[in-house]
């Protein structure tokens, strides 16, 4: 499958911004889908993911409460809704499909199979 992850921008402090993930292939719903991200010299950590027809998801403990991660199947797509954003927010965004998780979900991105390009998302303060 291949992912092209789109939505990024320039927005301040406080502000919102929507991300979106469009997977290829007639296969998207075998898939897990998760969003991690990397700031300039950190590692990449993971934001978001959500199973297969959308009955879990599981948040970093940075993110609870401010983003909101959702899929829909019908047009191949996974979202992720970024409320009330921080400077600390700030980093490239990257989706990624995970072909074997069914029910629980990975924080771990060696464990997802295919990635995304990235979205670059500045919040400013």
């Amino acid at each position: 499958v291949q992912l092209q992850a789109s939505g990024g921008g320039l927005v301040q402090a406080g502000g919102s911004l929507r991300l979106s993930c469009a997977a290829s292939g007639r296969t998207f719903s075998s898939y897990a889908m998760g969003w991690f991200r990397q700031a300039p010299g950190k590692e990449r950590e993971f934001v978001a993911g959500i199973a297969r027809n959308g009955g879990n998801i599981l948040y970093a403990d940075s993110v609870k409460g401010r983003f909101a991660i959702s899929r829909d199947n019908a047009k191949n797509t996974v979202y992720l809704q970024m409320n009330s954003l921080e400077p600390e927010d700030t980093a490239v965004y990257y989706c990624a499909a995970d072909r074997t998780a069914e029910w629980a979900l990975s924080k771990v991105g060696s464990d997802y199979d295919y990635w995304g390009q990235g979205t670059q998302v500045t919040v400013s303060s």
